[in-house]
């Protein structure tokens, strides 16, 4: 899970990938310039949103609450505590799978939550969700310095969930990376090793050795 400290640059840097209508990384920093933290710079990206993405979710002081399909209500409420808390913005709506992205802090730690919105199925995301063009897979890439599971990850969309499918860890430890889907059998992953002061590229297919199954299926 990111830290605050790095979700900042994040939400900064997050190119537009699959999704209804994902807001380009241009519009986050118009968006965030002015923001007081990361917290807050979620909270404008869901604004925009709300305005993009009408009757996927509405705010109510500091409930969100989540339309689910073809009925109901799932409701994420902001707490404030002694350690930070727990709190809650729309980030996402990925239309080709019906679910629901949101961006979550709590207290130290940062991450995304999908939102199946047929079953109300919800699934932590260590990083922003990428949809593979078939619809049955998505791909994460956290890594960080601190507090990052720093793997790529690939998960199967089913209708009772998202599990984790299989995953992958570099030899070389990475300060950052980000990924996207050359096709439904290629990743692409633009990263930089921790140290380098540039960034490399890698395409990896599912199918090549070294992806770690989970479940040891």
């Amino acid at each position: 899970m990111r830290p605050p400290y790095l979700v900042a640059a994040v939400l900064a840097a997050v190119a537009g990938v699959a999704g209804a209508l994902p807001l380009e990384s241009a519009e986050i920093a118009r968006l965030c310039a002015d923001a007081e933290g990361p917290a807050h710079c979620a909270r404008k990206v869901e604004a925009e949103q709300m305005k993009r993405l009408p009757g996927v979710a509405a705010r109510d002081g500091d409930a969100l609450k989540v339309a689910l399909y073809p009925s109901g209500t799932a409701t994420f409420t902001d707490v404030n505590t002694i350690s930070g808390g727990t709190s809650y913005a729309l980030w996402d709506y990925l239309s080709e799978i019906n679910a629901t992205v949101l961006w979550v802090a709590r207290d130290d730690d940062a991450g995304f939550l999908l939102v199946q919105r047929a079953t109300n199925r919800q699934t932590p995301m260590p990083a922003e969700p990428v949809l593979s063009p078939d619809r049955q897979r998505i791909a994460t890439a956290d890594f960080c310095p601190q507090r990052c599971e720093n793997l790529l990850v690939v998960w199967r969309v089913t209708r009772d969930g998202v599990v984790r499918e299989s995953q992958w860890a570099p030899t070389e430890r990475w300060s950052d990376a980000g990924v996207r889907w050359k096709s439904q059998e290629t990743l692409v992953v633009e990263y930089t090793v921790d140290g380098a002061e540039t960034g490399k590229t890698l395409e990896r297919r599912l199918a090549d050795p070294g992806w770690s199954r989970v479940g040891g299926k």
